[in-house]
């Protein structure tokens, strides 16, 4: 198939319309209207094969994390997603993988309420780039910097399941060591684990909910350990965090020590919760927002001054395993 049948037949079709949408796919430019009184948030990320996601991985899960990592950027600064543009490369033309790519794309495009209005295909390694675009009130935007001493720091949900994940499906872990249980709660385990690195959860709902109480706030891709510091030299802080309040899944506490959770949950990354500062006095206003969205969320520690990062595990400094993910290039 040639590129704009590739375009016609799978993504032109497949574009859920907005009204503010005033060109789509098919045409040099997309055409868009943004609301009165709101910024627009952008932002992009790109999967390659091999780097972001195993070779073998299904086009559905593809689809999905390409997808939701954007939305997590979005989240991050409190932004309710409005637009994406989609860049493909394809090594080959593959119906069946297309099919299911662009029959999964739609349909969180359709659950998420955002509308596929252009992009790019070629040919080429299998690599998958999403521009996203949403809309935030000007004064209610969440950034990096504003975290001052004193404020709490948070996380959205459990943390290290999909670095677990991606190790059981690499085979550095395995559940039938958990001789306790048996197959089909072994099975359980692996297969919850597994999902949550295929198919990370983007927080829309807790970025809106958050973005007028906290004080800094970014999503954790690369692992707890290198996102915070994000927040630390760009608010110019430090920060300590109580290891053992680190939020870790049953899924994870079954599958390996706590020591090795914890590890999991500073360094491993794809986790994509949001983490967060607020001002203490803002912590009945977090409950309410967060309960009504319906979101876990945990205080794993404190804004301090300075510049340094304190890990403790029940008052003992900690000395953590791993580091968080960084991608080297060559010189």
């Amino acid at each position: 198939m040639k590129e704009f049948s590739i375009i016609e037949k799978y993504f032109t079709s497949q574009s859920q319309p907005r009204q503010d949408v005033i060109i789509g796919v098919g045409d040099d430019c997309a055409i868009t209207k943004v609301p009165a009184n709101q910024a627009l948030a952008t932002t992009t990320d790109t999967l390659v094969s091999g780097v972001h996601f195993l070779p073998d991985t299904a086009p559905s899960d593809i689809a999905h994390k390409a997808l939701a990592v954007n939305l997590s950027d979005l989240a991050a600064v409190g932004a309710v997603p409005a637009w994406i543009s989609l860049a493909i490369s394809l090594e080959r033309t593959d119906e069946d993988w297309l099919d299911e790519f662009s029959d999964t794309l739609a349909r969180l495009c359709e659950y998420y309420s955002i509308n596929l209005i252009g992009g790019d295909t070629t040919r080429g390694p299998l690599s998958i780039t999403i521009t996203a675009q949403g809309f935030v009130p000007p004064e209610s935007i969440a950034t990096r910097s504003g975290a001052k001493p004193g404020d709490l720091l948070y996380v959205t949900g459990t943390l290290g399941d999909a670095g677990a994940g991606l190790d059981i499906l690499l085979g550095k872990l395995d559940c039938s060591t958990l001789t306790t249980l048996n197959s089909q709660q072994q099975d359980t385990i692996a297969s919850y684990l597994t999902e949550r690195h295929y198919k990370p959860t983007p927080r829309v709902l807790a970025g809106t909910a958050l973005r007028r109480m906290i004080s800094s706030c970014i999503d954790l891709s690369d692992g707890l350990l290198g996102d915070i510091q994000h927040i630390m030299r760009a608010s110019k802080c430090g920060a300590h965090i109580n290891v053992e309040s680190l939020p870790i899944s049953p899924a994870l506490a079954a599958l390996v020590p706590a020591e090795q959770a914890f590890d999991y949950a500073l360094s491993a990354g794809d986790d994509y919760e949001l983490c967060f500062s607020l001002p203490q006095k803002n912590t009945s206003e977090l409950e309410l927002a967060l309960n009504a969205a319906n979101v876990n969320f945990t205080c794993i520690g404190q804004i301090v001054g300075g510049n340094m990062l304190i890990l403790t595990h029940n008052g003992h400094p900690y000395q953590p395993a791993g580091h968080s993910f960084e991608h080297q290039f060559d010189s």
